[in-house]
């Protein structure tokens, strides 16, 4: 077993950058006060939450009265999804609004899309080809075929890396007749700070972010959600957050979350270059040393795939297994989605892509990050073949 541990788990989360660390400390020390208070402590913690929509909304290129800060990826799916179709029902007595996803969605959006569909919203569920890739035309159609009211389609998928074809899904459902147009929602955790966001290029209606996948703290969630756009709140008692996420907001973890998306807007090009660089590497290594081994997804350099995020197939391998093996060796790995790992079902996202059932649970994902080096990546080469050549000699 290896002294040194590495860890490629970057897509379920990523350890807190150090100057998030230090701003999210210096809030802490600083705050006294509650932001819905109007004394002077209430001010300063106010001030504090207000500069940290002013300097996320920047980063994004949007208005800060368009950002809600939530408790991380999951609320705001959630709020979008559920928060869109009740504003469409009750505002528009538009009863069954329905919804359109794709079938390889993070669960946060899956589980919420068939609690709609329990409750009378009818759901229709596209599909991918082989390498994740979703049709715009499909979705489109499935729009038109329910009335849907809102349409959810990630920017990046967090199990095999594939991009979502936001811009052409955007630019068709505008061409829509206004009775017709739904709203567009994408699941964007994955995407930001290693592709380029164009939220209004895209014609994005709503957009959710977590603050853990980019160097900031876990607990902290963003849904952008565009002027104008209806949306009711889940909870209500409250006036926080525009009335939308009623609850005393989180003052330091938007801080910190403010700084950390700020960062991985300004350096996206580097580290997304960097990202592509060491996989390009350890994916040859690893095709060169086992034979057979697949790459799932688009191949590497395409403009279809999120840098960073390797999802293979080892040889004879099972990759819940495979992962626990790894983790005796030194190497921190996952097989999917982190949500789900620990089940015993295979992958949904492989399974969509008409991977069979063995080959679903076979998946083994190598997800870069920031603090990603060289003798990171040598080392996990090193551990997978070692690990994976030595099971098939035993055979």
């Amino acid at each position: 077993m290896s002294a040194r541990r590495v860890y490629l788990d970057h897509n379920a989360t990523t350890p807190l950058r150090p100057q998030v660390r230090a701003a999210l400390l210096e809030t802490l020390e600083r705050l006294g006060g509650n932001p819905s208070s109007v004394h002077a402590a209430g001010r300063a913690a106010r001030h504090l939450l207000d500069q940290a929509r002013e300097r996320t909304a920047a980063a994004l290129a949007v208005h800060e009265d368009e950002l809600v800060f939530t408790s991380g990826g999951t609320e705001s799916n959630h709020l979008a999804l559920l928060g869109a179709l009740a504003a469409a029902t009750a505002r528009a007595g538009a009863a069954g609004a329905g919804l359109v996803t794709t079938a390889v969605e993070h669960a946060s959006v899956l589980g919420p899309a068939r609690h709609l569909a329990a409750t009378g919203h009818p759901l229709e569920i596209a599909g991918v080809d082989g390498q994740a890739r979703i049709d715009p035309a499909e979705v489109v159609a499935r729009a038109l075929r329910c009335r849907a009211r809102l349409v959810s389609v990630m920017a990046a998928n967090n199990e095999v890396g594939t991009l979502g074809p936001l811009s052409g899904l955007g630019a068709a459902l505008a061409e829509l007749a206004p009775d017709l147009r739904p709203l567009l929602h994408t699941d964007a955790v994955q995407a930001l700070g290693r592709v380029s966001i164009d939220l209004r290029g895209w014609g994005v209606d709503l957009a959710s972010f977590s603050g853990h996948k980019l160097g900031g703290p876990v607990g902290v969630g963003l849904l952008y959600h565009r002027r104008g756009v209806p949306l009711d709140p889940l909870w209500w008692g409250g006036e926080q957050e525009d009335g939308l996420r009623p609850g005393t907001e989180n003052v330091a973890g938007a801080v910190a979350t403010s700084l950390a998306v700020e960062l991985a807007v300004a350096e996206r090009g580097t580290f997304a270059a960097r990202l592509r660089e060491l996989e390009g590497w350890m994916w040859s290594s690893l095709a060169d040393a086992l034979p057979g081994t697949q790459l799932i997804g688009p191949p590497l350099g395409s403009p279809e795939r999120l840098p960073g995020t390797l999802n293979v197939l080892l040889p004879d391998a099972d990759g819940k297994v495979l992962v626990t093996r790894l983790d005796l060796e030194g190497l921190e790995a996952s097989a999917g989605s982190a949500c789900a790992s620990g089940s015993l079902e295979p992958s949904h996202v492989l399974r969509a892509m008409g991977r069979d059932e063995r080959q679903a649970r076979a998946g083994l994902r190598l997800s870069l990050g920031r603090s990603t080096t060289w003798e990171d990546a040598r080392q996990a080469v090193d551990i997978l073949v070692r690990t994976c050549g030595g099971a098939r000699a035993r055979r």
